[in-house]
């Protein structure tokens, strides 16, 4: 996976996202605004992660603006997708950074970014009812390299939110905790 699969998924969400009716919606533990600020939190870090290796830099902040509207949060998906796929297209296959989860190569940040905007996208299009179908192909490999074990033989949207305790999968019992499998 890499910088198109983001630019890819975070396309997809935006168009979404874009026609959210109320961003003060309730979502899980925030509102809609909460979640597309999330959203972009992970992708900027993501980027630093990869960019500075294994440092952690946990200790480090990125606080979202309050004065800044849902069409400002939405514009900044956009730009931090696009700064982690540039981080993405020029790193060396090779490199490693840091996650909690392990020290994920370029390919592990990518997935890792497309499971956030695809999983949590669809959080906020269950919560506002909106229609919305993320792009399988991005799903597939998102599920492949973050979730390997997996079911292959189910649908891949459902699959995804399955893996991450969001959805049922006939004859699995729903994950309970969950994790990346971000190193290779």
């Amino acid at each position: 996976m890499g910088g198109d699969d983001v630019r890819t998924a975070v396309d997809e969400a935006v168009a979404v996202l874009s026609r959210v009716p109320d961003p003060t919606a309730p979502v899980l533990d925030t509102d809609v605004a909460g979640v597309v600020w999330h959203i972009g939190e992970c992708l900027h870090w993501y980027g630093h992660d990869l960019l500075l290796g294994r440092v952690d830099l946990t200790a480090g902040r990125y606080e979202r603006d309050p004065d800044a509207g849902y069409g400002r949060l939405v514009t900044g998906l956009t730009t931090w997708g696009e700064v982690l796929a540039r981080v993405l297209d020029a790193a060396d296959p090779g490199e490693r950074g840091f996650h909690p989860f392990g020290s994920p190569d370029p390919a592990g940040f990518a997935a890792m970014a497309c499971a956030e905007v695809l999983v949590h996208t669809g959080d906020v299009v269950e919560a506002v009812g909106l229609r919305w179908s993320p792009p399988v192909d991005v799903v597939v490999a998102t599920l492949a390299r973050v979730f390997p074990d997996a079911p292959t033989d189910t649908d891949p949207a459902t699959t995804l939110r399955w893996a991450t305790g969001r959805a049922d999968l006939p004859g699995r019992p729903r994950p309970t905790s969950w994790r990346y499998a971000s190193a290779p």
